[in-house]
């Protein structure tokens, strides 16, 4: 016979064990949780396509009519952006204002030479290369001009604010930064030692990013540094990084550089976080909102790839073309890249979202809303595409 005493004993037990299994796995699950969420970076974009069968968009390539094609003076050498709901084109005399329709909305002659056109928030920045002059304009007026009777604009950029930085050459150093605000008025100047290949806005164009060339152990190499614009000096500049910088994109986290053999990310303290070496030709580059992409041919090895960056500290995911690529443009969380002879949309997982067949006749192309329009070599043809 059991004593009553040893039942009670081991029901106890029994109990603790119990007790302490539910603690265990609880404590378990939470370290699981703790431990998914602190590297959901590294597998939130892989898994959350699990599951959403996207059906690839075939379509047509059908060119537009009434107002297509838009002919173009001046051969292959005009510039075409897009910006909110307008396409502005710039050939060797004219500034040409256009709706998504074709409809051409004001034509304004300017007077530049070896000019370059760059556009955002509706607004479109010209200015001369080695000149001395710049100006902000819209379809309906000049907002401002510029003109710098002892230096030379060496490049210049607008944000979506309507602020502008302009660079220029320097008597007593590389170079200067001078930025202006939508109005036109001066708020913020720098005199740097190094010489600055390129500026890009954050924060809503309350601080920018600056790229720097400099020479590392006879090696070109890029450093980034941030500034705001409301203080002096710098919050941090990063180590360099092995390559020659053409662009710098900023965004809330830090920035993307894109040089001619590598391309990489800074982070938001200054650190490089990632780098990626092509093989092969650097071809184009885009990235927006942290989001990145770099197409790359080797026509040795017959090899065409594009390279897609979701932020800072991700690794390269490659996808493989079957065509030389032309042109790579980042619109809406989706890469859409131009081949020879068909314009692919790509989201960041690498699944293929849509296709068109279009001419291996064109050079490049620009993504605005439901459409693609297509640089050809004196117009510019139009195709709708669903994504």
């Amino acid at each position: 016979m059991y004593d009553a005493d040893d039942i009670v004993d081991q029901k106890n037990r029994k109990r603790r064990r119990k007790r302490l299994r539910r603690l265990l796995i609880i404590l378990l699950v939470a370290a699981l949780g703790t431990g998914l969420y602190f590297t959901r970076d590294k597998w939130y974009n892989k898994l959350r396509g699990i599951g959403e069968q996207y059906r690839t968009i075939v379509n047509t390539g059908q060119l537009a009519e009434g107002n297509f094609p838009i002919e173009v003076s001046g051969g292959a050498d005009y510039q075409l952006v897009s910006s909110g709901k307008k396409m502005i084109v710039l050939s060797d005399t004219y500034t040409y204002f256009y709706d998504t329709d074709g409809n051409l909305l004001k034509r304004r002659q300017h007077t530049y030479t070896n000019t370059v056109l760059r556009a955002a928030g509706g607004k479109a920045l010209l200015y001369e290369n080695g000149g001395n002059e710049f100006s902000v304009e819209n379809e309906e007026q000049i907002l401002y001009e510029k003109n710098f009777a002892d230096k030379q604009i060496l490049f210049a950029r607008i944000s979506e604010e309507g602020f502008t930085a302009v660079v220029t050459t320097s008597e007593n150093y590389s170079c200067e930064l001078e930025v202006y605000d939508k109005r036109g008025n001066g708020i913020y100047k720098r005199q740097c030692i190094e010489k600055v290949s390129d500026v890009s806005f954050i924060n809503g164009s309350k601080g920018c990013v600056l790229s720097y060339i400099s020479a590392e152990n006879g090696q070109l190499v890029t450093n980034v540094q941030e500034i705001n614009l409301s203080e002096k000096g710098e919050k941090w500049t990063s180590p360099g990084l092995n390559t020659l910088g053409l662009e710098v994109c900023g965004f809330g986290n830090g920035a993307f550089v894109l040089g001619t053999d590598a391309c990489g990310y800074v982070d938001s303290s200054g650190q490089i976080s990632s780098y990626y070496s092509y093989d092969g030709e650097l071809v184009a580059g885009a990235s927006e909102n942290g989001n990145s992409a770099v197409i790359v041919n080797n026509d040795d090895r017959r090899k065409y790839i594009m390279a897609i960056f979701t932020g800072c500290d991700s690794e390269p995911l490659i996808v493989e073309l079957s065509e030389p690529s032309v042109d790579v443009a980042i619109y809406e969380d989706l890469a859409y890249v131009m081949c020879q002879g068909n314009i692919k949309a790509f989201d960041f997982n690498g699944g293929l979202r849509s296709i068109a067949e279009v001419s291996d006749s064109y050079t490049g192309f620009v993504r605005n809303q439901e459409h693609i329009f297509l640089k050809g070599y004196n117009k510019i043809d139009r195709i709708d595409y669903e994504s």
